[in-house]
């Protein structure tokens, strides 16, 4: 049995019942620890102590002294829950000489507008003689405050002990349902963290007739609360959800659920539910899980604000316990389907229950995501704290897991400390002293360190993140924590971690700062790539291109964070994820592990980023959504993504989805104008032998581009056209109905197909000799009219390929055809008046309805210089109102640009949406925040009769301009009538998606003239 603790001050205790440990285990005060465990006199002059004179079991009891009253006595917060059942029991024993009495075990507590009542739940007559055992039970079902237990005597001035007193839960409260719904007319047991008056009120309701209101808070994080202390237990999973509505005096807020637990009296503070917006006028839920990993002397639930102290409603509150399944023991074990370390991040919950079973049993490594970050584990200076790191190391040495620490240098989670009045000195000794700590700590425990995290910034001049590490030390900062680190421990290996390193620019800047670094003697081993991907982008010939090049500088990769989101974008949100797309993961997943496997010699460790979809940080970043973006799902069950691992021959068939739009390319074997508006559709590469394919369609059938890559030539290679049965086969040397032309790294097709229902295109690599067999194949069931494609890769040589084919299934659509337009070379002079310069831009216009059929348009044109766009729009719009709140709903015009045309359905990272409105508002859309774009475009709008002109200038750094360059471009137009946005119109997106996706703009030439 464990002994209980005093927990909390005396502020709070009548708020919070002084509990720890499961409740559902028998809670015993046992004094043994030389501490009162949280009982304190009841009345004026009252001591209690911790006596050694006496005592029932052990060396200790509790000793009451200094009694006036036959109330007075020692008392304790009561570790009871209402509607649930205990037995009381205890020793009491009277000081020698004291005459014998009646000891009694009494609860005292204040119902919600009652009157405070006492009621006995044990007494005994009691000697100096000896020990006598007081028992009984007690239950109370109405909401009550001020909940004690305490002893009391019937000799008012009679001196007692008491010892080994255990408190049994009649049943397993944290397995049962905690809600709230204040239809009684009662606060039912919630309670204000500060300030904050709550009151149950019929003013508004999200069902019945009652919520409960929140008024006059003194901060964000006042407000109500909730005490579920002895109705968690810990290791387990609890689902809780509450809604919330602005009070009526607030039009805007954010409000999301937290919980504060406290072990030994210090606080922490985790977030269920990041806080979400809350529009005026409607209830919104706020959902999510929590898993108890810590013995707790205080545990509560609230709601907050991350911002002001807006009044709220609150109702309907429901927190249940969650029920684990058995992880699966019927399937083959992750890690001894790989030819490296198979890793998972976890946090201190997932090594409990059944989340520490499945890393147990599927992974060989482990990364702790946040146990080991600066802020965890030297929160102020000179102050360690290790045990949450402990205890994970702890956990996966047992296992006999390989450990990544991770992480002792990164610009994010570093408390202020480190960097507040530091000199370069200062703050690179602040650096050694913790690294060297961390590393001798954990040294021959942690195989590898992430040392320095999220360096580089590739849009800068020399690709180094502007962070405080670096404004003050510049690259000194990473020179030291390496050569401390090494120094600590020259036996782990010592990386460098960053992501999106599968981009070319991102890469070839790491690239040359390992480069530089290594040259220069410091002790770098290793990169890590994150690899936090989506469902279809980037590529995996990116990812694979990565890792061939840094293995050019001889050192260890590791892939460290890997998660793949089921949204291409940053702000669409399913309520239920379609299945489709957990199969599309599946083969995503099958993708990369072929990369993987195929690079297994430069790689060591394959990191995913959380062991399951519960845990994944994408359930509340870059938004709060439903996302599922690893290998099992919440409920610890395999995914068709764990199968893209483990056996992609599990996998239901992938159903793509290929855009033809309406073109007539010349067929000879050059790769014309016509097919570079869009990327070529990738097929998975197997052995050497990859393609990429694209189609057109037209009256006379179907265009298709294959562009194969086969670096060897065999006298049998070929593609083969299928349409409705019959084969078209074109040689290297050419064929019937096509045309053929070597590249550099293989070859390409071109071919007109007729108007058939079904066709198959094949790609075969005869080898030279050394036994490669390589089949791509698309199939596509029609042309121009919405039909089924399906595409295989194989290949039957090379033994380290766990796959021989890969297969694209799905619908190709004949779409309008991409409009193009052009650019010329050209410096305006940026004032809102339509120079004469802007004659030698083509003119196109506006004509593409997604809102209304009718309102305002634009005439566009386009103009480069060194590594600027300039974009001109003269909008025909009598009616102007800039009223909305929301700059989207204002009469303005959005320009949208891709650098690298990459036609991709979410924002890269220098993709731009700028908006100018007709006052010269300036407002800009992209990734996340638009951090890499947001400063790159100046504006002038000028009102004139019947409209407004705007002319921009849009900085484009990531890309040499030049005459032939093709970016990404479209044109839009918002017409707002009053406060409304009433129609919006583009020059080629007809998707109404262009804020969020790329794939659906025209396309725009830089020309010289």
């Amino acid at each position: 049995m464990r002994t209980l603790r005093a927990l909390v001050a005396a502020a709070l205790l009548c708020l919070v019942p002084a509990v720890s440990a499961q409740a559902a285990a028998d809670l015993t005060y046992d004094f043994e620890n030389g501490t009162t465990q949280g009982w304190g006199p009841r009345g004026g002059g009252v001591s209690v102590t911790v006596a050694s004179d006496a005592a029932h079991g052990g060396t200790s009891s509790l000793l009451t002294t200094g009694r006036t009253a036959t109330w007075h006595g020692a008392s304790i917060a009561a570790p009871f829950v209402r509607g649930v059942g205990y037995t009381v029991a205890a020793y009491a024993r009277l000081v020698s000489g004291q005459p014998s009495s009646t000891i009694a075990l009494t609860v005292q507590r204040t119902p919600a507008g009652g009157s405070t009542t006492y009621e006995r739940v044990a007494a005994a007559t009691v000697t100096d003689g000896g020990w006598t055992r007081l028992s009984g039970n007690y239950l109370f079902t109405a909401e009550s405050t001020d909940v004690q237990l305490y002893a009391e005597s019937s000799d008012a001035t009679g001196q007692f002990y008491l010892d080994d007193i255990v408190v049994t839960p009649l049943g397993d409260p944290t397995r049962e349902p905690v809600s709230s719904d204040f239809e009684d007319g009662t606060a039912q047991d919630w309670a204000s963290r500060a300030a904050a008056t709550l009151q149950p009120s019929a003013e508004a309701a999200h069902a019945g007739s009652r919520s409960l209101a929140v008024n006059g808070r003194s901060a964000s994080w006042d407000g109500p609360a909730l005490n579920v202390l002895g109705r968690m237990a810990k290791g387990d999973k609890y689902a809780l959800s509450v809604w919330v509505r602005l009070g009526p005096e607030a039009t805007a807020g954010r409000l999301g659920l937290a919980i504060e637990r406290r072990t030994g009296g210090t606080p922490s503070y985790e977030r269920v539910v990041s806080p979400k917006d809350v529009p005026a006028g409607e209830w919104v839920q706020l959902s999510g899980t929590y898993t108890l990993a810590y013995d707790v002397d205080f545990l509560s639930v609230y709601v907050e604000s991350d911002t002001g102290t807006f009044p709220f409603y609150l109702d309907d509150f429901s927190m249940r316990y969650i029920q684990p399944k058995p992880i699966q023991t019927d399937i083959p074990a992750l890690k001894d389907k790989v030819p490296f370390v198979m890793g998972s991040a976890l946090t201190r919950p997932d090594a409990l229950g059944v989340h520490g079973e499945l890393l147990a049993r599927h992974f060989s490594g482990v990364t702790p995501g946040n146990e080991l970050k600066w802020d965890a584990t030297e929160p102020r200076e000179g102050e360690f704290a290790f045990a949450d790191g402990d205890f994970l190391v702890d956990f996966a040495t047992r296992h006999g897991m390989t450990i990544r620490g991770h992480t002792l240098a990164w610009h994010s989670q570093t408390p202020d400390w480190v960097f507040q009045n530091a000199d370069k000195e200062t703050l690179l000794k602040r650096l050694e002293t913790h690294v060297r700590t961390l590393v001798t700590r954990y040294k021959g425990k942690i195989a590898a360190w992430d040392v320095v995290n999220e360096v580089v910034d590739e849009n800068q001049p020399d690709g180094l993140r502007r962070s405080k590490w670096y404004e003050i030390a510049g690259l000194d900062f990473i020179r030291t924590a390496f050569r401390v680190a090494h120094e600590a421990d020259p036996d782990a290996k010592l990386f460098i971690n960053d992501y999106n390193t599968e981009f070319p620019r991102k890469r070839e800047a790491l690239h040359a700062l390992v480069k530089r670094l290594k040259e220069e003697g410091v002790p770098i081993d290793g990169v890590g790539h994150q690899l936090h991907l989506n469902i279809e982008h980037p590529p995996a010939s990116a990812v694979e291109a990565t890792i061939e090049r840094f293995a050019t500088l001889g050192v260890d990769q590791q892939i460290t964070e890997l998660d793949v989101s089921i949204y291409t974008d940053f702000v669409s949100s399913y309520d239920t994820i379609p299945p489709e797309l957990l199969v599309q993961q599946g083969h995503r997943y099958k993708e990369l592990f072929d990369v993987f496997r195929r690079q297994a010699a430069k790689l060591s460790s394959v990191t995913v980023w959380g062991e399951s979809d519960d845990v994944s940080w994408l359930r509340s970043w870059p938004i709060p959504r439903l996302n599922a973006p690893l290998l099992f799902d919440d409920d610890l069950q395999a995914k068709p993504a764990y199968w893209g691992v483990v056996d992609p021959s599990r996998l239901a068939p992938l159903v793509h989805r290929l855009e033809a739009p309406a073109g007539a390319p010349k067929v000879d074997g050059r790769r014309d104008l016509e097919w570079d508006l869009l990327p070529d559709s990738p097929i998975a590469r197997v052995g050497d032998v990859s393609a990429g394919f694209q189609a057109r369609s037209s009256g006379k059938g179907l265009y298709v581009l294959a562009e194969v890559t086969d670096p060897t030539v065999g006298k049998d290679d070929r593609v083969t056209f299928t349409v409705d049965g019959t084969p078209y086969v074109v040689k290297r040397t050419g064929g019937p109905k096509a045309a053929v032309r070597p590249t550099p790294t293989g070859y390409r097709v071109e071919a007109l197909l007729g108007t058939g229902t079904d066709v198959n295109v094949t790609v075969r690599d005869s080898g030279t000799g050394t036994g490669t067999d390589a089949d791509v194949t698309v199939r596509d069931s029609g042309a121009g009219t919405g039909t089924d494609a399906v595409g295989t890769v194989r290949d039957s040589a090379g033994a380290s390929i766990s796959s021989t084919s890969t297969s694209w299934t799905g619908k190709v659509t004949a779409t309008p055809a991409v409009k193009l337009t052009s650019a010329a070379h050209r410096t305006p002079v940026l004032d809102g008046t339509v120079d004469r310069v802007w004659s030698a831009a083509p003119e196109i216009r506006t004509a593409t309805w997604i809102q209304g059929t009718s309102g305002a348009t634009a005439k566009v044109r386009s103009l480069w210089s060194g590594s600027t766009l300039y974009v001109l729009a003269q909008v025909a719009d009598p009616t102007l109102s800039e009223e909305s709140p929301n700059p989207w709903e204002q009469d303005s015009v959005e320009i949208f640009v891709d650098p690298g045309n990459d036609k991709t359905k979410g924002y890269g990272d220098d993709d731009g949406q700028y908006r100018i409105s007709f006052s010269g508002r300036i407002t800009v859309g992209g990734t996340f925040d638009a951090g890499g774009v947001k400063d790159h475009v100046k504006a002038v709008a000028r009102t004139v009769p019947g409209g407004y002109v705007v002319e921009a200038a849009i900085d484009l750094p990531t890309i040499t301009l030049a005459p032939g360059t093709l970016l990404g471009f479209d044109a839009q137009v918002n017409d707002a009538t009053g406060a409304a946005r009433t129609s919006a119109v583009t020059w080629n997106d007809s998707t109404g998606r262009s804020y969020l996706d790329t794939s659906h703009w025209g396309v725009l030439r830089l020309t010289q003239g």
